[in-house]
């Protein structure tokens, strides 16, 4: 009887959780790879990207001589992620779907199955660190991945492995093409993870029909007419059709129940910052700080942490306060919680506080 421990790898068919594998096997763990189909839908050129994935995910497994297996999630997906996506989309908010995918999918049904396969830990491709005192960034400053990890819980933590969470990226690609690994080269992923690099608004209008409303000044004033509201976020520039004289336009709130965008020009416009914001949907990883709590918070990923301070408003309910002005706070994205290197926990922003543009005017 074996008494190596079993090690269950979600293979995504990319380079990061190809490594993942490489560099367990050679640690002596007997792994497994196993791929999640999460989607299903063919590319422009008849294509369908999930069976690309899954042949290099073949290839790599047959280079490191170990078993892998596939999963179809897709159903759960739908049900779990896409759909409250959608949801929130249609509501007028901007939603964070690869967080809701690692809590309800890679970390909960995805986990659950490695387990019943006999595995004693899951491993990912994450950009991320554990140990026994927790969840800890990845030492790559530009790839760390805690932001979307943050609705993890000690006792899961306990049985998952980050095997590159200690290497940069350009570590990474070294040590897969140095082991004649498929994946070696192949790029990374970007965007939703279900969209990538097609384009928002046409691949959302496939889902949420078009519902034209107004582009509204601060000040109440009609400069255009938008396509959608859910096509558009506190912060953006691109993408609005508004020219003319001055600075730039840029989306600084959204109502809801009147369909209204409202813009306003320059990239530091005041209504664009607060000072501070409520959150619910709080999730520690380990045991909740005593209130008032100072720490380090980041409102969008690639974001520099903050410092801020947290209350407890009720129970469930935060409210933040930063000791500097924050950009673009917006409703229905994350604020994750950092002491130094360590992830602490994150919420769900549900409102800012009034802006600078406001507080000028009273």
């Amino acid at each position: 009887m074996s008494l190596k421990k079993t090690v269950v790898v979600g293979m995504s068919g990319g380079v990061d959780s190809s490594v993942s594998a490489l560099l367990l096997k050679q640690q002596g763990f007997n792994v497994i790879g196993l791929f999640m189909k999460n989607w299903d839908e063919k590319s422009s050129d008849g294509t369908c990207s999930a069976t690309r994935d899954f042949e290099d995910v073949v290839k790599v497994c047959e280079t490191l001589d170990i078993p892998y297996y596939s999963v179809n999630f897709i159903q759960e997906y739908w049900d779990f992620v896409f759909a409250h996506f959608l949801d929130e989309l249609k509501k007028g908010f901007t939603p964070n779907p690869d967080i809701l995918c690692n809590r309800e999918i890679k970390f909960h049904l995805f986990f659950k199955k490695a387990l019943q396969i006999g595995a004693d830990f899951l491993a990912t491709g994450h950009y991320a660190q554990v140990n026994s005192s927790g969840l800890f960034k990845g030492i790559d400053p530009n790839k760390d991945q805690t932001y979307f990890l943050y609705t993890l819980k000690e006792k899961t933590l306990n049985q998952v492995l980050f095997p590159i969470g200690h290497l940069h990226k350009k570590e990474v690609r070294e040590i897969a093409l140095a082991n004649g690994l498929a994946t070696a080269e192949k790029k990374d992923s970007t965007g939703i993870c279900f969209i990538g690099k097609r384009d928002f608004k046409e691949f959302i209008s496939q889902y949420i029909p078009y519902r034209k409303g107004l582009f509204l000044t601060l000040e109440g004033k009609k400069i255009g007419e938008h396509e959608g509201m859910a096509y558009y976020t506190i912060g953006q520039r691109k993408g609005l059709g508004i020219g003319g004289p001055g600075d730039a336009w840029f989306v600084v709130d959204k109502d809801p129940d009147s369909n209204i965008v409202y813009l306003a020009q320059g990239e530091d416009h005041p209504s664009l910052y607060a000072n501070d914001l409520t959150a619910t949907d709080i999730s520690w990883i380990g045991d909740a700080p005593s209130f008032p709590f100072s720490c380090k918070a980041k409102i969008r990923y690639r974001q520099p942490e903050q410092e801020c301070v947290l209350e407890e408003l009720s129970p469930g309910k935060l409210f933040i306060r930063f000791v500097n002005p924050q950009r673009a706070i917006t409703p229905r994205q994350s604020i994750v919680f950092y002491e130094g290197n360590r992830c602490l926990g994150g919420a769900m922003i549900e409102k800012r506080g009034t802006s600078l543009y406001e507080m000028r005017k009273t």
